[in-house]
């Protein structure tokens, strides 16, 4: 059994120059290609359930899910709620079998943040799991403007609430179809010169691979998220499944299909950030 805590993986990961890959799952077909390509890679995989998985499958569900694929696994697997946003739901996922919980209070002030923060950090940690939190605010493409992370908030942030990683909004944004930017490295160093805990980049699909790659291998960011990237594959794969025969209608063997493709574009994402 390879079932493994977030700190599992990224303080090997902060100790050695890279990056492990959060990857948003939003079913079966992707999580199970995911773990397949972690393999092929020999490297460890973080298994996301975000709210757009959560609100299509129950967290009992995914947890079992999870945990399944991690027991059969050789590599480690962490099972991790990605934008957990109350008390209750972290401490449905917890009970349901995940080893890992992101709590996100960027939309709150700093104070209330870390309040809400520390609870679920304390809950997390008495039963063996890990926490990450978020400090600023990760934007959406065409949708809500991100706010930068403070350096000496994020400091605080980290040192109140002890949590395994910290979510940083440097210029990333979530879902960005294009890798349309790149981070701010300055304001990265600012934040690692004042607190050693891991760094996780939300919104990793907007990131240039290559950008990806150096800052994984030269500063403390040890976790990207990759969702958009991994979803347009899948839409990709899951097209050119259907339309190469009109007349199927199995979805068993059409979503089949699906499954090398995501394979390799997972692969693709988890050998740039081996740094």
């Amino acid at each position: 059994m390879t079932l493994a805590s977030l700190a599992d993986v990224l303080q090997p990961a902060l100790k050695g120059g890279y990056a492990v890959g959060g990857l948003v799952t939003l079913g079966w077909e992707d999580m199970r290609a995911f773990v397949r390509a972690a393999e092929e890679e020999n490297c460890a995989v973080i298994l996301q359930a975000g709210p757009g998985c959560r609100s299509h499958t129950p967290l009992p569900i995914l947890g079992k899910m999870f945990r399944y694929l991690a027991e059969q696994a050789s590599v480690p697997v962490v099972a991790h709620l990605d934008h957990g946003y109350t008390y209750d739901e972290c401490s449905e996922a917890l009970d349901s079998g995940f080893t890992s919980i992101m709590f996100d209070g960027s939309r709150t002030n700093l104070r209330t943040n870390i309040a809400a923060t520390l609870k679920i950090a304390e809950m997390a940690h008495k039963a063996g799991i890990s926490c990450e939190g978020e400090i600023g605010f990760v934007g959406y493409s065409n949708g809500e403007q991100s706010s930068g992370t403070n350096p000496k908030e994020a400091a605080i942030f980290a040192a109140e609430t002890g949590v395994d990683a910290m979510a940083i909004s440097v210029g990333n944004v979530h879902l960005q179809e294009k890798k349309e930017g790149g981070l701010d490295e300055d304001r990265i160093a600012a934040i690692q010169k004042l607190t050693a805990v891991p760094l996780v980049i939300h919104g990793g699909s907007g990131v240039p691979v290559k950008q990806r790659s150096n800052l994984a291998k030269n500063t403390n960011i040890c976790k990207y998220n990759i969702g958009t990237e991994l979803r347009m594959a899948f839409g990709d794969a899951l097209r050119e499944a259907v339309s190469s025969d009109l007349g199927r209608f199995d979805r068993v063997a059409i979503l089949k299909e699906t499954h090398d493709p995501m394979v390799v574009a997972a692969r693709r994402v988890l050998t740039a950030l081996k740094g």
